[in-house]
């Protein structure tokens, strides 16, 4: 499969970025007519970010499935879509070609249609990292339910709120999952989410770990029962079929729960076919891809970069998508190496910190593995520091693979802005050019765009983008405004990522972290607000504020600073009471590094915690903690000084 939209030399990245920006309906237009559609676009755009308004492809009709299995079957239907690798070396791998992936997913939808499911109906998704996870992805965009995949780490309490803010009436989840060394509780974890749920219909249980489970009659039924009698209606003649949904261009493909500066998760929504161009065109680009590549992305499906990179992006492009079950380290820290060996992957896609976990066991498991088969590295979810970028390309590149350093987000479906691998420059730690159709700017607090460069000839700002790309956010479920009000409202006629950023000479940026009130840690957003709520559930806790802070492996660390009512002389019992409150209420991913005790915290006197001095003090840097006069009690910030841990 040839990709005519495949970027190939520095010039014509130049000439590609150059004609995407000013005449960006040409440019996409002929982009998107490499995809199959059951109708054509009348009009490629129409668009304004005051509302915010963003539609593409306007009146084009199409299903996403047709373009990501389908359109490949005459061709290459015998090609591995999926090498699965599971979370035991001992087990079976699996490869799914795309002649066995389109049997799979006919016979979800079916077994979807049978259990009543609709076009538009939410289904909620909570399965591990397994073949299965992506046929029920599929499987709903086959008949135009919206998916909804929430990571297997979070808790009952997170997944109850996002069944009840999406409204979802079906879920498909497993008895239990394999990470490591542990089982978790899926299906039990989905019961305790249910209580007092009114809304949900039926409960889907796929066997994987073979866990005891409570099954409700009416409610919850057997993957395995459902699947064997939709076989039967989807085969027929010896042929596989389900009609896939006509979808328009604008209807929901998916909502992605990610977290804000506010305690309530936002629910991000992806339209079927500006989402399915920009993931397919990124993925090309970026990756360098070449048909009959291996592309190892390590991300959960449960994340936004599993949905773009290891399904949709691949899949549409008739890619072999790698997919693990499991975790870097277990059941030692050989086993990313041992799976580039084993399945000879040619693209390594990975977060910064699986890099820096990985660094610190030394060399020792890479000794014995052949990495030849690579061909490109990327990394996702952060920046990477240099150190990390070095050891990478050092050891695991061996100096002769392009690092694809990614910066995006779950609200962007997929990459903004990246070197592509061996065609526009690498540099350490900088994520470097946007893609054609980006059109990045730096702005002050009052959105003036920036132009004043320091004497290193860099550009320091908030990092906005004034024009919208196929896969830009279309709204938050059910509260339009709070789409707005979030990435719309800050500077006008701009789409604000809440990241600061730098911008030399050449024009490559480097990001520099968030500048609002949401932590990345591990590469995963965390608001402040949502871990503060899970603090203060806690029954001793009056008051607490979360910060971020350097953390060697996550990248950042969370620092909560926590005022306890009654405080007995066991301070660490007290600070494991409050880290399981944290995992109940949101799941192991929130839970804070360091608690600091305090009596009082730093507030103005209108009553607003001063985030900014909590963050240095967490940070080590208490030299310049700015004029702390006009707060409401002084005194309290030294104490709070004295007591860092």
């Amino acid at each position: 499969m040839a990709y005519p939209y495949q970027i190939r030399t520095l010039d014509q990245y130049h000439q590609e970025y150059k004609r995407s920006v000013e005449n960006p309906e040409e440019f996409w237009d002929e982009v998107a007519s490499n995809f199959q559609w059951k109708k054509k676009w009348d009009k490629v755009l129409n668009w304004n970010f005051k509302e915010p308004k963003v539609e593409w492809f306007i009146n084009g009709k199409l299903n996403i499935t047709e373009n990501c299995i389908d359109r490949h079957l005459a061709s290459m239907g015998e090609k591995p879509a999926i090498i699965w690798e599971p979370n035991n070396p001992e087990e079976r791998v699996r490869i799914v070609t795309y002649n066995r992936l389109h049997k799979r997913v006919c016979q979800v939808a079916q077994m979807l249609h049978n259990l009543g499911v609709k076009k538009g109906d939410r289904v909620c998704i909570y399965m591990g990292m397994i073949p299965e996870l992506v046929y029920a992805v599929l499987g709903c965009a086959r008949i135009g339910a919206i998916h909804s995949v929430i990571f297997g780490g979070f808790s009952a309490q997170s997944i109850a709120d996002r069944l009840y803010d999406a409204d979802a009436e079906f879920i498909i989840t497993c008895d239990g999952a394999f990470r490591g060394n542990k089982d978790i509780p899926l299906k039990s974890i989905i019961d305790d989410a249910l209580i007092g749920n009114r809304s949900v219909k039926k409960v889907i249980v796929y066997t994987r770990t073979r866990t005891p489970v409570s099954m409700l009659k009416g409610r919850d039924v057997w993957w395995e029962d459902e699947m064997e009698h939709a076989e039967h209606q989807v085969e027929k003649d010896g042929k596989v079929y389900f009609p896939a949904e006509e979808m328009d261009a604008e209807d929901p493909l998916f909502i992605l729960y990610t977290s804000g500066s506010t305690g309530k998760p936002k629910g991000v929504v992806h339209s079927s076919a500006g989402y399915m161009v920009w993931t397919n065109y990124t993925f090309v680009n970026t990756f360098q891809y070449q048909p009959g590549d291996v592309h190892f992305c390590t991300a959960d499906i449960g994340w936004i970069t599993g949905h773009s990179y290891i399904i949709y992006g691949p899949l549409s492009a008739g890619g072999t998508s790698l997919m693990f079950e499991g975790i870097p380290t277990w059941p030692d820290a050989g086993r990313f190496w041992d799976i580039v060996d084993r399945h000879k992957v040619n693209i390594l896609y990975t977060a910064p910190t699986a890099i820096r976990s990985l660094m610190g066991f030394g060399l020792d498991p890479i000794k014995g593995k052949d990495l030849s088969s690579l061909r490109i590295l990327g990394t996702v979810g952060e920046p990477i520091n240099e150190e990390a970028w070095h050891w990478y390309d050092d050891n695991i590149g061996k100096n002769r693979c392009p690092i694809v350093d990614t910066w995006w987000q779950t609200e962007t479906g997929g990459v903004l802005i990246s070197n592509l691998a061996g065609v526009t420059p690498a540099i350490p730690s900088w994520a470097s050019l946007p893609l054609p159709g980006v059109q990045p700017i730096l702005v002050d607090e009052n959105g003036n765009e920036i132009t004043e460069r320091d004497e290193n000839g860099i550009i320091k700002g908030n990092l906005c983008i004034k024009a919208p790309w196929p896969s830009t956010i279309r709204t938050t479920y059910g509260d339009h405004e709070r789409c707005r009000t979030n990435y719309f409202s800050a500077y006008e006629n701009l789409y604000f990522t809440g990241d600061g950023a730098m911008k030399d000479e050449k024009g490559n940026y480097r990001i520099t972290g968030r500048v609002d009130d949401v932590l990345n840690v591990s590469g995963h957003r965390l608001g402040t607000a949502e871990v503060e709520n899970a603090i203060n559930m806690h029954a001793g806790v009056v008051e607490s504020a979360v910060v971020g802070y350097p953390h060697d492996i996550k990248g950042q660390g969370v620092y909560a600073f926590v005022i306890f009512e009654h405080l007995h002389s066991d301070e660490n019992l007290t600070r494991q009471d409050i880290l399981q409150t944290v995992t109940r209420i949101i799941g192991p991913i929130a839970k804070p590094d360091k608690i600091q005790f305090v009596s009082g915290l730093p507030k103005t006197r209108s009553g607003k915690i001063m985030r900014r001095i909590l963050r240095k003090i967490a940070e080590g840097d208490t030299s310049n903690l700015g004029d702390t006069t006009t707060l409401l009690d002084p005194g309290i910030v030294e104490e709070i000084k004295n007591g860092r841990l």
